[in-house]
């Protein structure tokens, strides 16, 4: 049987099931675990391929899990595991993304025949490394970064491998709680062959496989039909990262567009080289910043799989930032240079489309981890939201997660109940938000107090380049990082005493279209309700 020979009405059912396979995974994982970054932010993702590797369907979780999923798969599929296997790793080099960044691989094994591969990802709050959380600002190599894990066989016959599972919790702050959030992460990779196994009895083998190749090819044929309406052309931008963590010299990023017909290439040339710092970005990162730029271009009723990706080509310079050789620190190219190749992306793209690109958002995910350094302490991790980017048809929203991030924040009840600290502000930051005919959104100022001695490790950018607006909009706020009311640098890591008061401002958004043309009765709500306090600032 062939995509062909499959009528519409069938392809629609059964891709409905298949997105409903991915979901259904990412609530047993985020129901499953322990961990408050897992079970309260759901930093997690979840996705079927199918036997080849293709993506079949994702659960819309996080952007830069999501497409980076791939490079895992075949990474796993190099080692020919077969049903009742489950294949873990973080590996950055070998299919993973940042340390903390676990990735499950399962063979979905149907009267063992592999039909397809389950796979979660979720960010554990300590995989080991020089600082608890796993996030240290000062790496000058992966290996102080955390627990390195190549593609290894954690489950083997449907049974746990305990000496694997030991390596894994002796090298890790709080084994208990790791413990608990891998045994969520295996249980949501099991339920996907649970719900695959019904698909195939109710669809048979053959219609299943034709499904898979009919929902890539749809999503394929829509892409390319998207890219078509685009103008042809070749569109350039640069910005650049606030430093590496060791130095705050300026790291650029350049970017070329190219739109041919129903094909684009994007072309990182004169992308600066790696760093010594920890703001490398794996190549699929960078390809997933990419990609996450053009799903948001394009409609977002077209299903999210490979067929999405197909068109899209995506050339980095080998050694450079987006592209580093090992043994480089990667942990916050993961979560602060996707942001900047994802602004770099949409800034070049605003020439072609200017009807579709918002202004810039905050262009940072505020990393802030707190911890201490016993085997059984806490570990605690959270990403910030701050201002959304005003877009031509409206304000931007204020204290929202941005670009390659979409986690929810750590409830103030979660977090004073989890661990020794104590939220003395939640609050919108007035005045952040750039001005404009649309305004950018607001940050936000999250303050804590440690109330044990701790390590304070802070990963953050958009404290010196502020958001960008847009069409004549005026930029947003830049971030501020504060510990016990001293500024310190966007990147760095403090060993502190119990007391201590650690406060991120995030940035806001930029504004879109010239002040002037603001609509009067906005700027009055924008008073009144306490957005912006400095009137002075108005046109």
């Amino acid at each position: 049987m062939s995509e062909r020979d499959l009528d519409p009405v069938t392809l629609e059912v059964v891709r409905n099931q298949f997105e409903s396979l991915a979901e259904e995974m990412g609530q047993v994982l985020i129901r499953g675990a322990y961990s408050p970054n897992i079970k309260e932010r759901e930093d997690c993702s979840t996705a079927l391929f199918d036997a080849d590797g293709r993506l079949v369907a994702q659960a819309e979780h996080i952007p830069v899990h999501l497409g980076a999923m791939p490079r895992a798969v075949e990474a796993v599929r190099d080692y020919d595991p077969g049903p009742g296997d489950v294949y873990v790793l973080n590996d950055p080099f070998e299919g993973g993304t940042h340390l903390p960044d676990v990735t499950m691989v399962s063979p979905v094994g149907i009267d063992g025949e592999v039909m397809g591969y389950a796979v979660s990802r979720a960010h554990h709050a300590d995989v080991g490394g020089m600082t608890p959380g796993s996030m240290p600002a000062g790496a000058r190599e992966i290996f102080q970064e955390g627990l390195r894990l190549p593609p290894t066989r954690l489950v083997e016959g449907g049974e746990v491998v305990e000496d694997v599972m030991d390596l894994l919790l002796a090298n890790v702050r709080d084994p208990g709680e790791r413990r608990a959030d891998f045994r969520a992460q295996i249980a949501a990779n099991d339920r996907a062959e649970e719900r695959l196994a019904e698909l195939v009895a109710d669809h048979g083998r053959d219609e299943i496989r034709a499904a898979f190749d009919a929902v890539i090819g749809y999503s394929r044929d829509r892409v390319r039909a998207e890219l078509r309406d685009l103008p042809d052309g070749t569109y350039r931008a640069r910005d650049a990262l606030e430093g590496d963590g060791l130095t705050d010299d300026e790291i650029p990023i350049a970017v070329a567009v190219t739109i041919d017909g129903d094909a684009v290439t994007v072309d990182f040339a004169g992308t600066a080289d790696q760093v010594d710092g920890n703001v490398n970005a794996p190549l699929a990162v960078a390809t997933s910043a990419v990609y996450f730029v053009f799903r948001c271009l394009t409609d977002p009723e077209i299903p999210p799989n490979q067929g999405c990706y197909d068109p899209i080509s995506v050339e980095v310079p080998s050694g450079s930032v987006l592209d580093p050789d090992p043994p480089a620190a990667v942990v916050g190219g993961n979560v602060e240079t996707s942001q900047r190749v994802t602004d770099v992306v949409f800034a070049a793209l605003a020439d072609a489309v200017p009807e579709r690109v918002p202004a810039g958002g905050q262009g940072t995910m505020n990393n802030l981890t707190i911890g201490d350094r016993t085997g059984d302490g806490f570990a605690y991790y959270e990403t910030i939201g701050g201002g959304a980017g005003a877009r031509p048809t409206g304000d931007g929203l204020d204290g929202v997660q941005v670009g390659m991030t979409n986690t929810l924040n750590t409830p103030v009840e979660a977090l004073e109940n989890e661990y020794p600290l104590r939220v003395e502000e939640y609050a919108l930051r007035p005045d952040s938000g750039g001005d404009g005919e649309h305004r950018g959104g607001l940050g936000v100022v999250r303050t804590v107090t440690v109330e044990t001695d701790a390590t304070v490790s802070l990963l953050t950018e958009r404290r010196r380049r502020a958001p960008r607006g847009l069409a004549g909009g005026a930029d947003g706020a830049t971030g501020e990082n504060r510990i016990d009311g001293e500024s310190v640098p966007a990147k760095t890591v403090r060993d502190v005493a119990a007391g201590t008061t650690v406060s991120i401002r995030t940035p806001g958004g930029g504004g879109h279209g010239d002040p002037a043309k603001r609509d009067p009765d906005a700027r009055a709500d924008d008073v009144a309700d306490g957005t912006v306090t400095d009137t002075d600032r108005d046109t």
